[in-house]
């Protein structure tokens, strides 16, 4: 996963795989680090991006507009994983994760176990520019495409046995997969005993479409279609073995948070709806646990 400046990044698209959302994203985590009164703090982001991520964020005509969702998912999951520690969480599984750096900037204990699964391709660009950073905890990576059913069972098998409490996350994984893929990602998931929470973010039918026509494009042409916007809501999860024990929307989140412009502001005083969804843009992130 090579960055690329020039004429050559030029004449590129704006997305040129799944990868490449991972660069975008850590620009959202850059800018948040800048503001004063940031919510957070990622002092890696800006470096993981790179030339290539701030060539996609500029080429995105959303990217601006959509920056406090981004910044609401982070918090809510930062959230998630600094309770569910709290709870005696001792492994971390982060599926697709990016250029996630929670292992580097929160503060956890020296202790938990902290599993990356991802592509080989970003995963080599990762460690490349992080080689001489050290995570707070024990960090591993493994080089995996999650479409390959039988290496990723055997992956949650192993992982099952070597921790009491684990906490699963897929943080914008969902909505690039089919219904029944993520039915079969969530089926797996269930098997190991030690598997006891799961943090997801989930979509509305209504602003899976929104979605879609406003980000489709660049996406589709990456080869990462949104797919995942469930009618059921969280209630999806359920026939697998999964209830909801925490569902925060995403826009309500991001008003509290102050990160909303005034007409979002308005949006946000609309009734929070954790059931079913329709045709109502909804995005929210949602901790799960085994029934």
């Amino acid at each position: 996963m090579a960055l690329q400046t020039g004429a050559e990044a030029s004449s590129e698209p704006a997305l040129r795989n799944i990868s490449d959302t991972a660069l975008w994203t850590a620009v959202y985590r850059a800018r948040e680090t800048e503001r004063p009164n940031a919510l957070f703090r990622d002092p890696l982001a800006s470096r993981l991006a790179g030339e290539r991520g701030r060539q996609i964020f500029a080429a995105l005509p959303f990217a601006d507009r959509a920056a406090w969702s981004f910044i609401a998912r982070t918090w809510v999951f930062d959230r998630f994983v600094m309770d569910e520690v709290g709870r005696g969480t001792d492994m971390v599984v982060n599926l697709a994760a990016g250029l996630d750096t929670r292992p580097y900037r929160m503060s956890l204990p020296a202790t938990l176990q902290w599993i990356e699964v991802d592509l080989p391709g970003i995963i080599d660009y990762k460690e490349q520019v992080l080689r001489q950073e050290k995570p707070v905890c024990r960090l591993e990576r493994v080089r995996l495409n999650l479409t390959d059913v039988k290496a990723r069972q055997d992956l949650f098998a192993k992982l099952g046995r070597r921790a009491k409490r684990v906490l699963i996350i897929c943080e914008g994984l969902l909505v690039y997969l089919s219904a029944d893929e993520v039915s079969s990602l969530a089926r797996d998931l269930g098997t190991p005993t030690g598997f006891h929470g799961w943090a997801l973010d989930l979509a509305s039918p209504g602003l899976l479409k929104l979605l879609q026509k406003k980000m489709g494009g660049p996406l589709s042409e990456a080869g990462s279609s949104l797919k995942f916007g469930p009618a059921e809501g969280p209630a999806f999860f359920s026939p697998y073995g999964w209830k909801p024990v925490e569902v925060h929307s995403m826009l309500k989140t991001a008003a509290q948070l102050g990160r909303l412009s005034w007409g979002m502001r308005l949006l946000a005083l609309l009734p929070q709806s954790n059931g079913r969804q329709g045709s109502r843009p909804w995005g929210a992130g949602c901790l799960f646990a085994r029934t």
